[in-house]
């Protein structure tokens, strides 16, 4: 099924309605934002954690010419993968206990 971006009711921006399948469109990266943050997370993985503003500051010396929008967006992305790899990864607690 195909999803379309529409608006509700006549002209313009006043009283119109986004529908719900378009309302979760912004979760998506663009392969520009996702390749800059993998390609700096595999050259610098040292330099990444899973806070975001020391991520912002990464990536901010890491790259010049970024703007301040792609920074953010970049380091958003980098901080959500790490978060998530670091929730699949079992803690070495976890593996010391007894069974």
């Amino acid at each position: 099924m195909k999803t379309a971006f529409t608006l509700s009711s006549g002209g313009g921006r006043k009283g119109g309605t986004i529908s719900e399948e378009a309302a979760d469109l912004g979760k998506v990266k663009t392969e520009h934002i996702k390749r800059l943050g993998q390609e700096l997370m595999s050259r610098f993985p040292d330099r990444f954690s899973s806070n975001f503003d020391d991520n912002k500051h990464a990536v901010d010396a890491l790259t010049e010419g970024a703007t301040t929008k792609v920074r953010n967006q970049v380091a958003g992305y980098i901080t959500h993968t790490i978060s998530l790899t670091q929730v699949d990864s079992p803690s070495e607690n976890e593996e010391e206990l007894p069974a």
